[in-house]
């Protein structure tokens, strides 16, 4: 059936308000098992203002302005270290009867460090000593072809590698794969609750999106269509995203709002990432052009592809060959990875890689991202939205323990299915407020690329 533009009405599904919490009893259910997958005397988790999700999703914790620790040790040892600032701030903590500690050296420079300066003082302290094996994780690891040396190595900061092996002597090593492995990796699969935090975000993130999508118009600066978001002050998972341009120049998706005016036929994306849920578009700021909707739908053929390809225990390499044929035959390919995992921070890890054997489960959290090139000059296009894989099992789960989140998802599925012309397996949740709207001419944002 060809795509075509259709004047759609997006139905208000409302927007979740309070975010859902994840138990304290999860928070040491997921340590335990990071600590026995990681299989040595200690685990340490690495984690920066950017690079927060892996102790957030073990504490509920996220460190600010500075660096922090999670040591996780024998007896259940459960301790976070931080420097002066979140010293208080990471008592904020859900995880139970984790131990709150001071190294001085993760405070900003030129604060005090007379208290507590050394770290390897502080991991001598809690029980870390000679011929302990330690295994540590980063914000991302290197697969073997990356390297070979004699050494693992790490994305941590080399003073926490140095210190470790002081202690430790050679024996460190890399276990970030217990958490971020695209299949096995404990933040891959998530639970019914970590999911209501998805939909929180993914709601909140599109909806506030679409509040500049669809008040637009020429002559705004793209500080001023930013604007229109109406920002509560929900922690951003990315920088906020905002670009335009016309046709002397490329599009950086990027890019950061600034003054520029904005005038008719400019191209322009944006994008806003919330912890759990991101949401993009790209368009034309205009009403009508035939080329460009020639290639927007193109675009929208592969993206329905990755719909349709998608499913609990089909393989990544399989949804990248699918998505990847369909994108061709429009003369398109996926700028990255046409999809990947995400959390709290934008993206974890990726199955869908060429040729790639492992299978998407149950309660893996997706961004369908696939970011369509070459684009002309003064061109952009995108429609990238959260879903959530779901047996029946876990389907039910969520009806029983967060039904008003079960029911925009229902509701979400139904829309896509009657106005956008995709009957969504039951397996996908999308978690979008504007789930599959892709209108390619933002002054006319209710004419929606659809199917029917």
């Amino acid at each position: 059936m060809p795509i075509r533009l259709g004047d759609i009405a997006i139905p208000d599904f409302g927007l979740p308000v309070e975010v859902p919490q994840i138990p304290p009893a999860t928070y040491e259910q997921r340590c335990s098992a990071a600590y026995q997958a990681a299989g040595a005397d200690w685990f340490v988790i690495y984690a920066d203002r950017e690079h927060f999700a892996n102790i957030m999703f073990l504490t509920g914790f996220d460190p600010r302005f500075e660096e922090a620790l999670l040591v996780l040790g024998p007896r259940q040892s459960r301790i976070i270290i931080v420097g002066n600032e979140c010293l208080d701030y990471a008592r904020l903590a859900r995880l139970p009867g984790v131990e709150i500690l001071l190294a001085q050296s993760f405070a900003l420079m030129g604060q005090d460090r007379s208290q507590a300066p050394s770290l390897a003082h502080v991991l001598r302290e809690v029980g870390m000593k000679t011929g302990d094996s330690v295994a540590l994780a980063g914000w991302k690891y290197l697969e073997p072809a990356e390297w070979n040396g004699s050494f693992p190595a790490f994305f941590v900061p080399s003073f926490i590698v140095d210190v470790l092996r002081e202690i430790a002597g050679k024996r460190v090593s890399d276990a970030t794969p217990v958490l971020m492995h695209p299949i096995t990796g404990l933040r891959s699969v998530v639970d019914t609750d970590q999911i209501a935090v998805s939909e929180w975000a993914g709601a909140r993130a599109s909806a506030a999106l679409w509040r500049i999508l669809s008040g637009v118009k020429e002559g705004d600066t793209e500080y001023g269509a930013v604007a229109r978001m109406q920002h509560e002050g929900e922690p951003l998972s990315a920088h906020l995203m905002l670009a335009s341009g016309d046709a002397s120049s490329s599009i950086i998706g990027l890019r950061s709002p600034g003054t520029r005016v904005m005038k008719r036929g400019d191209g322009i994306v944006g994008a806003i990432g919330l912890w759990g849920g991101l949401s993009a578009r790209g368009g034309l700021l205009s009403d009508r052009g035939d080329d460009f909707l020639k290639i927007a739908s193109a675009y929208f053929e592969g993206l329905l592809a990755w719909y349709e390809a998608a499913d609990i225990g089909i393989c990544g390499g399989d949804i990248f060959s699918a998505v990847t044929e369909v994108l061709a035959r429009g003369g398109l390919r996926s700028a990255l990875n046409p999809g990947h995992l995400t959390s709290y921070d934008e993206w974890v890890h990726s199955p869908i890689q060429p040729g790639y054997a492992g299978k998407i489960s149950a309660g893996m959290a997706f961004q369908v991202d696939i970011i369509p090139v070459p684009m002309r000059m003064g061109h952009a296009l995108n429609c990238e939205d959260p879903v959530v894989f779901a047996d029946q099992a876990l389907r039910r789960d969520l009806e029983a323990r967060h039904p008003a989140v079960a029911q925009r998802i229902a509701e979400r599925r139904i829309f896509v299915r009657d106005a956008i012309g995709i009957d969504l397996k039951e397996s996908i949740l999308p978690m979008s407020s504007t789930p599959l709207c892709l209108p390619p001419f933002w002054l006319k944002p209710n004419r929606l690329l659809t199917r029917n």
